[in-house]
């Protein structure tokens, strides 16, 4: 336990740089939080925290274990990751030709305990950066004398908790920010960056090798 505690900076530090890159969970939270309220935002931010725990439970169950043992497969998926991370960051460059980029949130909002859960909970399941962060970042971080399995189940609660953190900052400020945010080149600029962050992401995951 004693070797897990120590790579939790390091860890924490790359969860909460994850967490800073603009992308689809980022304008989720907004929408919610501008359109349907703090009550809501914070509800749908439960169901992004629990898909960021379904995703470290799925890993460690078995796919991280096998790509452990099979060089051939953690290639396979490494590669793959970072060619999926580099579509992912063309695509959102290219949608700078629209008025608000990758951040036009206008419209409803999910309200509801139920309905804004689900929206945070399939909005993180179906997150690309969750995915591969979950399954070819975070076994990286477990020590060789750890088991691999438990460590990574821990190291994504602790990441879905670093998430969390920076996600109720936002909510917490966003009633002061929304005049801010509306604007069209603040948004450009947002997913601007989130391609930069998603390249950042593509380019560490390529230096990355299996424990």
């Amino acid at each position: 336990m004693v070797s897990l505690v120590k790579v939790l900076p390091a860890f924490i530090a790359t969860a909460f740089l994850l967490a800073l890159v603009p992308g689809q969970t980022v304008a989720m939270i907004l929408r919610q939080a501008i359109v349907g309220g703090t009550k809501s935002a914070y509800t749908t931010l439960i169901g992004t925290s629990s898909a960021l725990i379904f995703w470290g439970g799925a890993s460690a169950i078995g796919l991280s274990q096998i790509f452990a043992r099979s060089q051939a497969a953690y290639t396979a998926l490494k590669y793959a990751g970072v060619a999926f991370l580099t579509f992912l960051a063309l695509q959102t460059l290219w949608s700078l030709r629209q008025e608000f980029g990758k951040f036009d949130y206008e419209g409803s909002a999910k309200t509801g305990l139920g309905p804004a859960f689900r929206l945070g909970l399939i909005t993180n399941l179906t997150n690309v950066k969750a995915a591969v962060f979950a399954v070819a970042f975070i076994p990286a971080f477990v020590p060789a004398d750890f088991n691999l399995g438990w460590g990574i189940f821990i190291l994504s609660i602790v990441q879905a908790a670093v998430s969390a953190s920076w996600y109720t900052f936002l909510i917490n400020v966003i009633g002061r920010a929304s005049t801010t945010l509306a604007r069209p080149k603040v948004r450009r600029a947002l997913t601007a960056f989130s391609a930069v962050g998603i390249l950042f992401l593509a380019a560490t995951l390529l230096l990355t090798s299996p424990r």
